[in-house]
Parts: structure tokens; sequence; C-alpha cells
């Protein structure tokens, strides 16, 4: 299938106009086309979320609403991975051989799976099952992909066919022929009645199986009636005049007595019919989809190039080429929510390339693995590639909004335009509109691989008809990274990370709002930028922080000291926090030294509290707590991302992670505050309150309830009567408060929330509350628990309450030896009466040599059959 790279044809045909036409010039291989890139040049850093060492990873499919992922391995395992938390759910085996295709169904516990032992296996991920299989394939099926509204299987195979299965009676539809070759993929369109196929033989097939929908079909059968027979009378009525019949008069005959499922098998299905060939490529074509909105096709092939198609009612026809990839391209799929395609090839690349613009936009690569597969998620921004040696699931670009909030307001950027929101009233207004960055449109995604059509011009193709709405309208922009906001002037400004790093700094309108007015920023190249006073901002280039005027003129520079400092974050007036990837300084940048460090690798955000007492510095898994000098108060470690972070005016950090609102008291402490559905970043929180920005810039407010961490704060603080005030309240209750309260040394205030008479047995034991622990120990009434209580109250002295505990468990030893240590010879006398009625006579004994009874001891050693040592007993003392 694949030849040796000395067979392969050049990346693309040499324009008529280019200079490496020309037969008099001689070139080196480094001036060839497309020279092997350079990664520092091209690949930018990849946003991974997710990554699985494995076998080769063949297939993928993302699950449409939970964050789960299948990988389908070329060892024959298939594999069920929660993306989010990084760990493996479920392993299933059961086929033979590399499976190839994988796919959940997109609202049932469904998923398929097809493979190299030519079966087509449905499975239920929660009963942990095969649960049937389906046969008909005769070679190595590629792919298979469920239907998003009925109950259909497409599925693509080596055997030159692809086949309609309905899953719910497990019969075949249809069996679609007319490829010559092995056919690679094949997919339903996501809103109207077509196929789609792609096949070595070098063809694109578009497939109209509308009638697919109004067919009734039989359970699949391969049993033929023995009782059909095609009679020599019957074959001559379909001949002219009593000639011999034909071969098609025959497979008329024939076809028009044998079940649907055997005629697809025999004949191929008539209710599968070619609505377009798209011929274009010059080798196999791996890989073709549909644009989930628009009436697009793209495909990706062993030419190396990547072709875009149109279709009408009437004609499909070639739109565009993207040529930029140096080995077979395995696979290439459409961005659902953006202009642009996603490829992968087995020249180690993924490559994305901008529909509007029409060229490679960025690049990501590895050393050593060939890419195989890609799954772009039907919901949110994720993307998945697998390729040798496992697979990686990773971000188109980042979602996090550009905020900064101040005290009674919110200004964020939401599409290329700045909002203000006021906590007091909520009144949200357009303050202004952002142009684009001149280096961010032409480059969105950062380190920009050269485009083809920078050589050779850009071709004249026809328009791709994107509309506005989703999946189509103007190229995208890569939005900020990190927004600071100046209140006393409203000035902005904004960092990317576009061309190595730049700045914007807009000045917003006063007074009344601007609507839509245009704001001209004023730019600069910087890794990172914040203000540092009123009218001045700090901005990192390289190893330097220079500060500039609010008319973007420089009028200071000081070293950055941190060696390989990458980060710049907003500290008091004057000062400025440096990251590198070890650590954090705070800088005094009037005297140009730095004031204090502490360190914490890889700093993404800090957060302030109202009086710059505290600082928050968020890391990817975890938080750092620092005082204004940073020194180190608290460290808080996560299994989870965390997103945002905000102070409340009590002094604790309400901070989120992807799927938690979460606490973080001074001291360490942290709890869970809420669930969340999706992922919120904290800009404010007030009261039981937080006020948030979603992934779309929307702003919003969740309640919540501050009781629990309210009470552990004033626990902290040895505020007891208010700590009085809200148990009073009964406004706690739990396991977890109560499991706190013990674990920090407080069991007699966790006593008031316990009703659960074990539990407050074991807290007033802890407690060394007697008369609690003693109540509870009447209701349970349990041997183990008066003996606790009895060796608890004799350490205190509480000798009534060893008493007792002493006859619950009639202990006549330990009672005896008490009343002699208290003198309480009457009540020994009593003991004694008790043991000689109950048979003990090593009781009645031991409290004889307590008493000095002679005579008792004698007679007990009588009646326990020691006849002699009584008579010497006796002896002894002349009885």
């Amino acid at each position: 299938i694949n030849p040796p790279p000395s067979q392969l044809p050049p990346p693309f045909p040499l324009p008529e106009f280019s200079l490496l036409a020309n037969p008099a010039r001689q070139f080196s291989q480094s001036l060839l086309p497309f020279p092997p890139p350079r990664p520092e040049s091209l690949a930018s850093a990849m946003l991974t979320k997710f990554e699985t060492k494995s076998n080769r990873v063949k297939g993928l499919s993302f699950h449409p609403t939970r964050p789960w992922i299948l990988s389908s391995l070329h060892s024959g395992s298939i594999q069920l991975w929660d993306f989010r938390m990084g760990t493996l759910l479920d392993r299933f085996e059961e086929h033979e051989g590399p499976v190839r295709g994988i796919h959940f169904h997109p609202n049932q516990n469904l998923f398929v799976s097809g493979g190299d032992d030519y079966k087509i296996k449905v499975w239920n991920y929660k009963l942990r099952r095969c649960i049937f299989t389906l046969l008909g394939h005769l070679d190595y099926i590629r792919t298979v992909y469920f239907h998003p509204d009925n109950p259909w299987i497409v599925s693509a195979s080596d055997d030159q066919t692809v086949r309609i299965w309905n899953w719910q009676n497990r019969s075949c539809l249809a069996v679609l022929t007319g490829h010559n070759h092995y056919v690679m993929s094949a997919c339903f369109h996501p809103a109207e009645d077509l196929v789609l196929s792609a096949s070595l033989d070098q063809t694109v097939r578009v497939w109209d199986i509308s009638s697919l929908r109004t067919r009734e079909f039989a359970p699949s059968s391969m049993n033929i009636d023995p009782g059909m027979r095609i009679s020599s009378m019957a074959l001559s009525s379909t001949s002219k005049g009593g000639a011999a019949p034909s071969i098609q008069d025959i497979v008329k005959q024939v076809r028009g007595q044998l079940p649907a499922s055997v005629n697809a098998d025999l004949f191929g299905s008539p209710d599968g019919t070619v609505k377009y060939v798209l011929e274009g490529h010059s080798r196999g074509v791996n890989w073709a989809c549909f644009h989930p909105t628009q009436p697009l096709i793209v495909s990706g092939s062993d030419d190396r190039m990547i072709k875009l198609w149109r279709m009408s009612d009437t004609k499909c026809w070639e739109v565009e080429t993207f040529r930029g990839h140096l080995n077979n391209i395995s696979c290439v799929m459409f961005h659902p929510h953006q202009d642009i395609i996603v490829s992968n090839s087995e020249d180690k690349t993924i490559r994305f390339w901008d529909l509007q613009k029409r060229n490679c936009i960025q690049t990501f690569r590895r050393d050593n693995d060939r890419f195989w597969i890609l799954a772009v998620h039907p919901k949110i921004n994720l993307i998945a590639a697998g390729h040798d040696a496992g697979m990686v699931v990773f971000k188109l670009a980042r979602e996090r909004p550009a905020f900064a909030a101040a005290s009674d307001a919110l200004v964020y950027v939401k599409g290329r335009a700045v909002h203000t929101l006021n906590y007091d009233n909520g009144r949200d207004e357009t303050v202004a509109s952002l142009k684009d960055p001149a280096a961010a449109a032409a480059n969105p995604f950062g380190n920009m691989m050269s485009s083809p059509f920078a050589m050779y011009g850009a071709p004249g193709g026809a328009d791709l008809g994107l509309g506005g709405g989703p999946g189509g309208g103007a190229a995208y922009t890569h939005p900020a990274r990190a927004m600071s906001f100046n209140a006393l002037e409203k000035c902005i400004l904004l960092s990317y990370d576009t061309d190595g790093g730049m700045y914007e700094l807009y000045q917003l309108p006063k007074g009344s709002s601007q609507g839509e007015s245009m704001i001209e920023p004023r730019r600069g190249s910087s890794v990172a930028s914040v203000f540092v006073g009123r009218n001045r901002f700090a901005s990192l280039e390289k190893s330097t922080i220079v500060i500039r005027d609010l008319h973007n003129e420089v009028t200071k520079r000081v070293p950055a000291i941190l060696n390989g400092a990458d980060n710049l974050f907003p500290a008091a007036s004057g000062y400025v926090l440096v990251s590198n990837r070890e650590k954090v300084a705070l800088l005094d940048l009037q005297q140009k030294k730095q004031v204090a460090e502490i360190p914490v690798a890889l700093v993404k955000y800090v957060a302030w509290s109202d009086d710059n007492a505290r600082v928050a510095l968020l890391g990817k898994h975890v938080i750092v707590l620092a005082s204004r000098r940073l020194e180190h108060l608290a460290t808080v470690h996560e299994t989870i991302r965390v997103k945002s972070a905000a102070w409340d005016e009590s002094g604790v950090l309400v901070y989120s992670t992807l799927n938690h609102i979460k606490y973080c008291l001074p001291n360490g402490d942290a709890g869970i505050i809420a669930t969340l559905k999706f992922p919120i970043y904290i800009t404010r929180v007030r009261g039981p309150a937080v006020c948030y920005l979603d992934r779309d810039g929307n702003p919003g407010i969740m309640p919540i309830d501050p009781t629990e961490f309210t009470f552990k704060l004033l626990l902290l603080r040895k505020r007891y009567d208010d700590v009085r005030r809200l148990i009073a309240e009964n406004r706690l209750c739990g396991q977890a408060i109560i499991s706190y309260l013990q674990k920090k040394g407080f069991p007699e205030v966790a006593l008031h929330f316990v009703k659960d008479e074990r539990t407050r047995f074991e807290l007033a034991v802890d407690s060394n509350a007697i008369d609690i622990a003693f109540e509870a120990a009447q209701v349970l009434d349990d041997p183990k628990a008066w003996r606790t209580l009895a060796d608890v109250a004799l350490k205190q002295g509480n000798l009534e309450i060893v008493e007792l505990c002493y006859l619950r468990t009639k202990n006549i030893d330990k009672l005896a030896f008490l009343y002699v240590l208290t003198g309480n010879f009457e009540k020994l006398q009593k003991i004694s009466k008790i043991a000689e009625g109950s048979g003990n006579l090593m009781a009645r004994f031991q409290i004889a040599m307590y008493t000095g009874d002679a005579e008792g001891r004698a007679k007990t050693l009588a009646e326990c059959g020691q006849t002699e040592v009584a008579k010497l007993c006796a002896t002894s003392f002349g009885l």
C-alpha cells in the first residue's frame, strides 16, 4: 500500500511560474519546495491535556457527554480512558488482531468496533461486554461509525465494499460496491442521507442512501428456501420468441426470489447509489469526511495532499488543495467549531489549515512516532491523535477568557469586544470593539509554518461560501492570554502568545459607554505585560523588564535578575512578580533588586487578596499560598487541573478546578464547595455567591454555601463564641466536619454535631467527656464500650464510673481489687457472696486472701478438690 520513499512523487507539482521549474538553475536539497521543517520554527507548545503510552493506536472516539475516550490498538485491545482524571477505566479484549475502527453511540451506552478479524462488535460499556457480533465482511475492517439518528452502522473494509447495518435487528441493510481497491474510510453525513467513502483506488465517493429510510428489511438470513426453483418455463418467459434466456434475465429472476440480505451479499444493494465520484488524487485516499454544517468534503491521500471539495444538489467539485505534508496523510477532519482543517500524517506531524486563508497555520511534531488517526470532540475544544506509541489529547487554543477584576467591576474581552460588568447592579456594557492584531490575524496560532502560497502566491480558487455562524465566518484568531487593568486611567493591557509574545495597550473610553466604537491600540513585543503604577506598565523582553508609560514610550529598563524568566505577574505598586520554571521572585522596580523569592514550579496565574496581604500562586496541579513578601503559608495539591482562584473578604481562597469549586484556608485546609457541570473562571467571591466567566466569555453568578469554610476559619482564629453561634443555628452537618474537628483536636466541638451513639461515644472518650460517654455507653450497652469507658474513667480517677463499668461487665476480679484499694470491705463481702453464688471459686479465694479469711480459703480449696492443700491451710491457721 505504501511504496518506499524512493518511489514517492514530489510533494506537489512545480508551478510553471516557479523559479524551481527552471532546469538551468541548480538547487541543493535545502532549497526544495518543502525541506524538512525545523521543530523550533514550526512546532509550538502543544496544550496537552492527556497522554498515554501504549501499542500503536489505530482508532479513537470521544464520548459525546462524558470525559471519556476510546482507543483501539494494533495489539487488538480496546481501552476506555477518563482523559480528565488521566485513568484507565476499562479494557475490552475479544478481537483477534488489530482493531482499526471504534465509535461511541451518540446517546446510548454502546460503542462499536471493527478489526482485522473481519468482525464488527457492538459493546455495552456499562455491562462491560460485547453484546453481539456482525459478520459479513471478507477482509480487514477499516472504520465503523454509528448513524447520528437511525439504528445504523456504516463500515468500510479491504474487501472493497461499504456496508450499512441495522444494529437493532442485527442485519445488513446494504452493501455499497463500486470501489476497486481497499476502502479506507466511510462515514454518514451528519444531517442528510449520504455516505462518504475513500479508497485506495484514488477516488472519493458520495452515496445516496435515502431509500433505506422507507424500506423494511427482513432479518439477516443465509437460508434459502429449498423449495425455491427457477423453472425453465419461467426463464423462457423472460426471453423473446422463446430464445435462450440471457445472463441478465437469470440474475433478475434470482434476485426476485432471494432475501434482501442475500441479494446484498451476492449482487450489491440497489438501496445505495453513487451520487458523486471525486477524482483528483494521484494516489490512494486514506480518509474523507463531511463538514458538520457546510456542504464541504475534505480528503487526505498518499499523494501528501489534502483536497477540499464543495457539493451542490447536482455536482461536487474541487475547491482547494493544501500541500505541506511530507509523507502519506493518515487522517484529516474539519474542526466542529472553527474554520480549520486538522490533519496528521506518517511524517510525524499534526497540521492545522485555515479554511479562509487556505494555508497551514501551525504544526505539531513528534520525534519518533508516526500519526495514524484523529478524533475531534463534538462539543468542547479537544482533539485526540493516535500515534505509534500511544495517543495524545490536546487543545487547539486556550479557552480562558481575558479578564481583570476591579473593586466594583469586571472588565473582560468577549470575541473582539471589551465588556464591563458592574458587580453592584449587574449591568453588562460593551465598552468598545478591538481591532484584530495584525500579527494574530496573519498568524493566529503563533509559530507558523511557511505557507506554500508564500512562495508561489495564493491560488484563485472558487470561494468556499462559508457564511457566518457556526462553522463559517472569519478566520480564527487566537484569544488574548491575559489581561491587566488600570482602573485609574481606564487602560487595559492584553498579552498574546503570537509570534513569541506581544501586547496591546488600549485606552478605554471614559465617561459614558461608547458602544461599538473601534479603539486603536499601541502594540509591542513581549512575553508578558502588567501595569506597575498609575501611568506605567512593565513588559518582559528576553531577560529585561522594560518600563513604559501610557504612550508606549520606554522610561526605564530593569534586569529580570531571575535566570530564564518567562512570565510577569502583578504585585503591589512599584513591584512585579517574575517567574521561571522553578521559582517566583518579587522585584522592586525602583531599586532594581530582588526582594524575596519562593520555590514554585511552572506558575500560570496569581491571585492577590483585596488588601494585598496574601497571594495565591496557581500551577497546573498545585496552589501555593504566600504572604506579601512571599513567605510560604500553605500548599495544596490537586489531581485535577486548577483553572482559577479569588479571595473572599474573610481571607479564604476560593478556586475552581475542571469539575469542582473548592476553598483553601490560610493554613492549607481545603474542601469542596460545589460540583461543576462545566469549567468556570472565578472572578470574585462575595458572601454566598461566586461571580464567574464561562469558556464562551459569558458572565454568571453561582450561589454557594460558605458555612463550612467560615466555621473552620472561626476555629482557626479561635473565635469560639461565633463557633457556638453556628452550632446553635444547626447549619453544619456531615461526617467531614466531624473528622475535621477530630483531626484538629476539637472532639468536644464535634460532639454537638453527632447523633449516632457510637460516634458520640468515641468523640466523648477522645474529649474526656465522661458523662456524655457514659450516656452513650448505656445506649450501646456493649462490653467493649464499658471496658473502654472504665479505662478512661480510671485514668481520670472517676471511681464511681469505674465501679459501674465493672458491674456492667461483671468483672469481679477488677471490682474486688478496686474495693481493696478504696478500703470498701463491706462491698467486698457482697462481691464474695456474688462470686459464691456464681461458682467463681478463683474470685472467692482471691477475696478471702484480701480479707484475711483463712477459713474461707480452706473451704474454697476443699470445694475445688485441693483437699491436701486445704488441710495444710487449716493446720497452718489452727483450724
